[in-house]
């Protein structure tokens, strides 16, 4: 299999190109009786934090201080430019010595060209503490080895991914009215991430896997890292015209994504923990199917073509428009990837996705005080990947599905000026959905029913008062209603059918919250309010309400959301300001499984921060902040009236879903002493204090633990300090 990579040492290659651009630029410049002037600056610096890399998990996820605690610091800037503005050039680099650098060049002669160069790394670590006997973890056959001295027996396992990126970028002017822009963009990613696999017996997709008993478990969950080895570059080209009354934008967008791995592999052994987390054969065909290929992410490609423009009928008149069109293919060879289990006589997938899109608008001023909106925009996916066999249920094999979609979207919008002070809107918008005709020969499992169209009515108000003495504000109102066309059962295999008028929806009806009947209202109040030339306040406050209704009374029944945030700057003199924010929100979600729980999720998070910022003497300039945050997620739950038995038991002896908390607590403190004119020290101090307790992976310094007694944990109270000291130096 083919790939695009470039050569991780294209980042000391960027940066020798950058170098010898600039020393051309000067160069070039050199000859010219226009004079040239220079600046610049350059940081460097060490940093040290405290506590072990458990305390940094959080802290470190990507400034490197994960695993290490101690870095150098190298920033720098250099600014050449000629007296009349005509030419200049700029190179600049950021975090130079660490894991996350960036570096940038842009040359430029004013009104006639621009070139410029940019490369950066971004690295990421698992926050999570991995202890397992896997071998081969981050390659595409990694081996699962039970621990046999259990759980935390093994050996730590450091996950991360790193991305580099290299981008080139041209802009010429064609005159006084055309521009053209010509990028590209290339991204390695490589590494690994968290991830596994599992599987349940019985199920009708393996008939041959046998269920659980005392002796043997039917079932497995396994930590088991996707391996990554990717490429996604993008191409990008545009020409524009600005005429007096014309104005067009055209040009091509291009995606291509490689990947070096096709598939997953793991080896499993023939015996794993059982639910009591005893050593046991698993049941008969359980194995083989844990030891089946999992398929990456494939290559693929997109290519999609533009024109959008502006015409100026009279000076109070215009309209816009766009047109568009996008094809998207995937034809990766199953066999080259690693995928040996494919259809008959189906090499690949073959797929490709034709989408067009037309919008139009135009916007109108009629009289001095009215102003008119209208808009229309209409998108169709066509899929036209080819049908094949691929989903087995038992004896019955079904084809993929096909996945086309039109949405038409219209909105029309009237402003009005009362008077000096007061702006009002009235506004409506319309959304239309057609899924298309489902696919016969598909197969269709985990909801009851399906729906082609969806149609969604919306209207707004709003009114707005702008600074007048010292209060500006705005007040709004939006409200939507969505239906569709009937709801169709499916018949796996055979097609749809409508649901018959009057029909019984069993107490098992399960139907997506996307296709429901759904009433949204939503409110926003904004106001910014100065008593003084020294103080200034914003506020707004937001609240909406999502009610879905189908013919079950399971799935998603309702949704709210409540926030309100203040921010506020304070001057005390003329060497002294004071600035800080509050930020609540509230999210609710309630929602019935049939045969099992209630739910009632309420999230609220709450953010307060204040800060200060100072000048004690005319060298020293100091300032810090503090900072809280505190997320909790909550899970009410009661019983479902068909509920069985163990259900119950097991909520009245757990009491249910334990809360999902995360909380931080950051304090930053800075001091900038100015040593002369052109050099300052800078001192920062950061203390960092998290708690974070996930039932998802563990609870209560309790692992998760995989059937091969690998275990998952993250420390639930992390503390970390950190100190660094940069000098800087400028010239001129």
């Amino acid at each position: 299999m083919s790939t695009t990579h470039w050569h991780p040492g294209i980042g000391r290659t960027a940066v020798a190109l950058a170098l010898l651009a600039a020393c051309g630029g000067a160069h070039a410049q050199a000859g010219k009786k226009d004079a040239t002037e220079a600046e610049g600056s350059v940081t460097v610096g060490v940093g040290v934090a405290g506590g072990d890399s458990a305390d940094r998990a959080i802290f470190g996820q990507y400034n490197g201080l994960r695993d290490d605690r101690s870095f150098g610091l190298l920033d720098f800037e250099y600014y050449r430019r000629t007296e009349s503005g005509s030419s200049w050039t700029r190179l600049q680099g950021t975090g130079v010595l660490g894991e996350n650098r960036e570096l940038e060049f842009l040359w430029k002669r004013q009104g006639d060209w621009k070139f410029s160069v940019d490369y950066s790394e971004l690295v990421r670590h698992e926050p999570y503490t991995i202890n397992t006997g896997l071998l081969g973890a981050g390659t595409t056959a990694p081996q699962v080895v039970h621990l046999a001295g259990g759980a935390g027996s093994g050996s730590n396992l450091d996950l991360r991914t790193r991305r580099q990126g290299l981008g080139l970028g041209f802009t010429k002017w064609l005159g006084e009215a055309m521009e053209l822009r010509v990028s590209l963009k290339s991204e390695n990613k490589d590494g690994a991430r968290l991830s596994g696999r599992g599987f349940n017996c019985p199920t009708p997709v393996a008939p041959g896997c046998a269920p659980t008993t005392g002796a043997n478990p039917g079932w497995a969950v396994l930590m088991v890292p996707e391996p990554i080895d990717a490429n996604h570059s993008q191409v990008q080209a545009r020409l524009s015209y600005a005429g007096d009354r014309l104005r067009l934008n055209g040009g091509y967008y291009g995606s291509f994504y490689n990947n070096a791995h096709g598939a997953l592999a793991p080896g499993v052994p023939g015996s794993l923990n059982s639910p009591l987390g005893v050593l046991q054969p698993l049941n008969a065909g359980l194995q083989p199917i844990l030891n089946q290929a999992m398929a990456l992410p494939p290559d693929n490609q997109a290519h999609h073509f533009d024109v959008s423009g502006v015409y100026v009928f009279t000076p109070t008149t215009r309209a816009n428009f766009k047109l568009g069109y996008a094809r998207a293919t995937q034809d990766q060879g199953f066999a080259g990837a690693g995928l040996l289990d494919g259809p008959v006589a189906i090499t690949d997938l073959d797929g490709r996705v034709d989408t067009t899109l037309a919008q139009i608008g135009i916007t109108s001023r009629p009289m001095p005080k009215l102003s008119l909106l209208a808009e229309m925009r209409h998108e169709d996916r066509d899929d036209k990947t080819p049908l094949a066999l691929y989903n087995v249920e038992g004896a019955v094999t079904y084809t993929n599905r096909h996945y086309p979609y039109t949405k038409t979207r219209g909105k029309l919008q009237a402003s009005y000026q009362f008077t000096p002070d007061y702006r009002g809107a009235l506004g409506a918008d319309y959304e239309a959905i057609d899924r298309g005709v489902f696919t016969p020969s598909s197969s269709v499992s985990g909801i009851s029913a399906l729906r082609q169209e969806t149609e969604e009515i919306g209207y707004r108000a709003e009114l707005r008062r702008r600074m007048s003495d010292n209060v500006s504000g705005a007040i709004s109102f939006v409200t939507s209603r969505r239906d569709g066309s009937a709801w169709l059962w499916p018949n796996t295999g055979l097609g749809v059918s409508p649901v018959e008028p009057g029909a019984i929806i069993t107490s098992a009806a399960t139907f997506m919250p996307s296709l429901a009947d759904r009433r949204r209202d939503k409110v926003r109040v904004f106001a910014v309010w100065q008593p003084s030339d020294a103080l200034t306040l914003q506020a707004g406050v937001d609240t909406g309400r999502d009610r879905f209704s189908s013919p079950s009374d399971h799935g998603l029944r309702r949704t709210g959301m409540d926030t309100f945030s203040v921010d506020w700057d304070y001057v005390l003199s003329a060497h002294w300001t004071l600035n800080g924010y509050l930020s609540r929100g509230n999210q609710t979600l309630a929602q019935s499984r049939p045969g099992g729980y209630v739910m009632a999720f309420d999230n609220d998070n709450t953010s307060i921060g204040i800060g200060a910022v100072g000048r004690p003497t005319g060298k020293l300039e100091i300032g810090g902040t503090l900072s809280f945050f505190n997320d909790r997620n909550e899970y009410a739950q009661t019983l479902d009236p068909t509920a069985n038995a163990g259900s119950a038991a097991l909520l009245a002896a757990t009491g249910g879903l334990p809360d999902i908390v995360f909380r931080t607590t950051e304090i930053r403190l800075f001091g900038r002493y100015t040593v002369s004119k052109t050099s300052s020290l800078r001192l920062d101090l950061i203390h960092y204090r998290a708690r974070f307790n996930d039932w998802a992976y563990g609870y209560d310094g309790t692992a998760f633990l995989f059937s091969d007694n690998t275990t998952l944990t993250q420390q639930y109270r992390q503390n970390v300090t950190f100190v660094g000291l940069t000098y800087t130096h400028r010239w001129q």
